[in-house]
């Protein structure tokens, strides 16, 4: 067993996923060039309602009495901080004597140490130096705390946000297919593992066997696929000046802890695979690591502990990476197939703004009109949702998720299953990441917002789906798509024989060639 896996309350084996529960953000081991985060205490003294309130409004119930703490603690700083200043102030006096009594002949202040030993005042000095300590290590240990339980306070909600459990429909994205009504059809609808299995497009079962139940193998079109889509959603945001970025995959826990990632599935476990140390980097304080469960975190660590130019502001950047999520309390039919997986490609949107709001909500919107083009001109059914305060995690501060009609989830959430998601953040991660910026000539923190620009097997599922073809047992590939497809109009057995070139072969002198 690695101790470097587990939390002081729980222990695990190695890549091991790790409740909600476990840790804090000061729990996590931070070296020293680590960014030291600057919350904005004094906003959540002078409203702590606000904060509680946020707090249950997001389902954060233990949080919800922080705010109460801090005033409790900031009470107690003030407390010891007049403390303090008297005992300064007399320990000064004693200093003052003992370095020159002379000088100090006419100071009415020092009138009754003139009446006491030399042996007396140092006593009395060597006794004001001990409680100052005391003190000292008191206020620390008050701001400390108050700074822990700030950094688990979860962002501000913004008014756009639904209060509630319930999302609001905003919007819908091309025309339903001919059985959203569920209405009697010829048509049959398949699911994406059925079509997949069929067509040889997917092997789950030696992917269970390599890495057990939740991997797969993606094979043939279905890999040629993957990489159609992601070169596809790469040219959308690119278009509409989205720098590209080829990102790490693993970073230290602690700035996917800066950047309020705490992924949850429907039994509110947190899902991150942490890398095992050895016991002479633990010792050592190295600092633990983690799968990123998004390039978010990465996109966001880039600008960590720098000052962005404001002239540099808004950047936009887009990147392609593997996530990596344990799901580990997933299960049921929900999780079959590529809907649920532990490892993924995606293509996400990360950018930093200027504390403005305007600037931030223009960039939200471009994002969101991004997300839009993609899923429109694949065709798919999708619903746009804003989404209530129970659903946002501690970063977001309003969320839109975009949702596509699955023909095999009918029963699940009447077919609707998330394919995007768009979180802004205002200046929460930058705090905690203590990236800077200018206004005015002033020292302020840029917002930050990210999306999803394409998630390959939740998109490649719905496209199986909605574009299966009983008959002739293929699946129809979007336009956008063909140019990465050699052309291909239909993914198949049935359209492979159709698509494919007609050529023969004749022998000569020992060589095969085309005739």
């Amino acid at each position: 067993m690695n101790r470097s896996l587990t939390c002081i309350r729980c222990q695990g084996l190695k890549l091991k996923a790790r409740p909600l529960c476990v840790r804090t953000f000061a729990e996590y081991k931070r070296p020293a060039i680590a960014p030291k985060p600057i919350i904005d205490i004094k906003h959540i003294r002078q409203n702590p309602e606000l904060y509680e309130l946020t707090c249950l409004e997001r389902n954060y119930k233990k949080q919800a009495e922080y705010p109460a703490k801090i005033l409790e603690l900031h009470s107690q700083w003030q407390s010891l901080q007049k403390q303090g200043r008297s005992l300064r102030e007399r320990s000064n006096l004693l200093r003052k004597f003992l370095a020159n009594p002379a000088t100090s002949s006419g100071d009415d202040d020092v009138k009754d140490i003139r009446q006491m030993s030399r042996e007396q005042v140092q006593e009395e000095a060597r006794k004001l130096k001990g409680e100052l300590s005391g003190i000292e290590k008191g206020e620390a240990e008050a701001v400390a705390e108050m700074e822990a339980l700030a950094l688990e306070i979860p962002n501000l909600t913004s008014d756009d946000t639904p209060r509630g459990d319930e999302a609001i429909l905003l919007s819908y994205i091309n025309d339903a297919p001919t059985a959203f009504d569920k209405s009697p059809e010829n048509k049959v609808w398949r699911s994406h593992v059925h079509i997949g299995s069929e067509l040889g497009l997917f092997d789950f079962s030696g992917a269970a066997t390599a890495s057990g139940w939740g991997w797969y193998y993606l094979l043939g079109e279905a890999a040629q696929l993957e990489q159609a889509l992601v070169q596809y959603a790469l040219a959308v945001a690119t278009k509409y000046g989205w720098t590209q970025v080829s990102p790490p995959t693993m970073v230290y826990s602690h700035i996917g802890a800066a950047c309020g990632f705490q992924p949850r599935d429907q039994h509110g476990e947190q899902q991150v695979y942490t890398i095992a140390q050895s016991q002479v980097d633990s010792d050592r304080g190295v600092p633990e690591m983690c799968l990123a469960g998004t390039s978010e975190i990465s996109l966001a660590g880039m600008k960590a502990n720098t000052t962005i130019d404001p002239e540099e502001l808004p950047m936009k950047r887009v990147a392609v990476s593997r996530c990596y999520r344990a799901e580990a309390g997933a299960r049921g039919a929900d999780t079959k197939g590529l809907y649920r997986v532990h490892e993924f490609t995606k293509v996400e949107m990360f950018a930093w703004t200027s504390p403005n709001e305007g600037e931030a909500e223009e960039i939200y919107e471009e994002m969101l009109d991004i997300q839009t083009e993609i899923l429109q001109s694949l065709g798919l059914y999708c619903r746009v949702l804003a989404m209530p305060t129970t659903d946002l995690g501690a970063s977001a501060t309003r969320k839109v998720d975009m949702e596509a009609w699955f023909p095999s989830r009918q029963s699940i959430n009447d077919g609707w299953g998330e394919l995007t998601s768009a979180s802004m953040c205002t200046d929460y991660q930058a705090r905690r990441l203590a990236t800077r910026t200018r206004v005015g000539g002033k020292i302020s923190f840029p917002w930050t917002s990210n999306g999803t620009a394409l998630a390959v097997p939740r998109v490649m599922a719905a496209l199986l789906e909605n574009g299966w073809d009983e008959e002739t047992g293929t699946v129809a590939i979007p336009e956008v798509l063909r140019p990465w497809m050699d052309g291909l109009e239909r993914m198949g057995r049935v359209g492979r024989r159709r698509n494919a070139r007609e050529v023969t072969f004749k022998q000569t002198d020992g060589h095969v060639e085309e005739a």
